[in-house]
């Protein structure tokens, strides 16, 4: 089996698939809409005790197996009792999500080119929100940047783990970190920087619920792209010296220092001009614009802040494409770049109700049955039921149904402090089985916890 070519190329690869639109497109109004800092402390900590065991646990499937999430599972489940419809969970988000992804993603290289031809000049503020407005609804742009986008990632992974996947997201991970390195030393400059400071590490209670919590676990998945059968993959490509708990909390930290230095590169732009930090999915197409514009250097600044957009879904969309075709390969036996042009091609064809769901020319009913358009829906899905699910028969797998021996010597295998398997394995059987359950019931309005808290205090809404 092919495996990464060194400790660092894991490293870049993980990194630049946890740091996706999830952090760059989902923190910032995330952050924003649920009062700051404490929602960022809920946020580091789920990571911490949520994240990071059912990362751990995902890498430990996939270099026990050396097998992609489905196989993985079949080989470790020596009684054959089904748990593989975890790693069927994984393919199917994986799947889904590069179907939605690539038409957010193309959006951004649509703003790229917009910058570098001087997109700025002239247009005055409320005429940016309509300018996203017309290109979201314009069908076949829309559909000629998802395609070109499914199709640069297509080609990407064709070259295989070393040469396509490895050497690809440590060129790219670099580029985005230098990129977000540049674009936060310009933040530092400008007069909403010491706002902006205290908007996202200073606690508003009033802003907060148990519902914030519930964000920040969900948020917590996202950004570690685990529950998607991505870190099984990666796992089944380590070497057996490396440490997993060790790369694992190499990942986490990272990915931790990104998220804050997206936030405080976002809001002090946000903060200059004195806008609510509360501008949700928006914030990145409408509010950054109309801000840029008004910022000296609007067309370097803006072509930085989009091309970064841009290479931070790359690196999350290799991935992506990446485990639909490696469980294929193993399943059916097909070569690797036929298995990758077909599942590109596949993504691209799901994806294009996605595509044209804001011009209404696909499915026009769509929203009036469902309550929400289509890429919408798919977003739901994913978000709501299936990377929940299948973290969740994850995490019941390697915590109760995994042969013990191999768990404990994955896990401790090149690690200084094997004693701490103990306590990890007490947060993968118990703390993030429940954690996830009480996502699932919370999100999906099974049961409403802030209610239900407000009720114990004889407090109504």
């Amino acid at each position: 089996r092919e495996h990464w070519s060194s400790r660092f190329g894991f490293i870049m690869a993980s990194i630049g698939s946890a740091i996706g639109l999830g952090i760059l497109w989902k923190f910032p109004y995330t952050v924003g809409q649920n009062g700051g800092g404490l929602f960022l402390l809920s946020y580091f900590i789920c990571l911490i005790l949520v994240g990071i065991p059912l990362f751990i646990a995902e890498l430990i499937l996939g270099r026990g197996s050396q097998k992609a999430a489905v196989k993985a599972f079949e080989t470790q489940d020596k009684k054959g009792s089904g748990w593989k419809v975890a790693g069927w969970f994984g393919v199917l988000s994986s799947f889904l999500i590069m179907s939605f992804y690539s038409v957010i993603a193309g959006w951004g290289m649509s703003y790229v080119i917009m910058s570098l031809t001087g997109f700025y000049q002239g247009v005055k503020g409320p005429d940016f929100s309509q300018v996203f407005d017309s290109l979201s609804t314009s069908g076949g742009i829309t559909l000629f940047w998802h395609f070109l986008f499914t199709l640069i990632t297509t080609m990407i992974v064709t070259l295989g783990v070393r040469k396509g996947v490895e050497y690809w997201a440590k060129l790219m991970t670099k580029v985005l970190l230098i990129l977000l390195t540049l674009l936060f030393l310009y933040a530092l400059s400008l007069k909403g920087f010491g706002p902006a400071v205290r908007f996202i590490f200073f606690p508003k209670m009033s802003a907060f619920n148990f519902s914030s919590v519930i964000e920040a676990l969900g948020l917590a998945f996202w950004t570690l792209s685990i529950g998607q059968g991505i870190m099984i993959s990666y796992g089944s490509y380590m070497k057996r010296e490396e440490s997993i708990p060790q790369m694992a909390g190499i990942v986490a930290f990272s990915v931790i220092v990104v998220a804050i230095l997206t936030a405080l590169t976002i809001f002090p732009i946000v903060f200059t001009f004195d806008l609510p930090p509360q501008a949700g999915p928006g914030l990145i197409f409408k509010t950054m614009p109309t801000l840029f514009a008004q910022l000296p250097g609007s067309l370097l600044i803006s072509t930085m802040f989009f091309s970064l957009f841009v290479f931070t879904a790359l690196t999350s969309a290799i991935p992506l494409i990446e485990v639909v075709a490696t469980n294929i390969m193993e399943l059916i036996g097909w070569k690797r770049k036929k298995a990758v042009v077909v599942v590109g091609l596949s993504t691209f064809a799901f994806g294009i109700p996605s595509a044209l769901a804001k011009s209404h020319s696909f499915f026009p009913d769509w929203q009036h049955i469902y309550g929400m358009d289509f890429l919408k829906t798919i977003d739901h899905l994913v978000s709501i039921w299936i990377i929940p699910l299948g973290g969740l028969i994850t995490t019941l797998f390697v915590g109760w149904g995994m042969d013990r021996k191999t768990v404990k010597s994955e896990f401790q295998f090149g690690m200084r402090f094997p004693f701490l398997v103990g306590p990890w394995l007490f947060f993968i059987r118990w703390v993030v089985p429940i954690t996830i359950v009480v996502i699932i019931l919370q999100s999906t309005g099974l049961l409403h916890f802030d209610t239900l808290f407000l009720a114990k205090k004889g407090v109504t809404r």
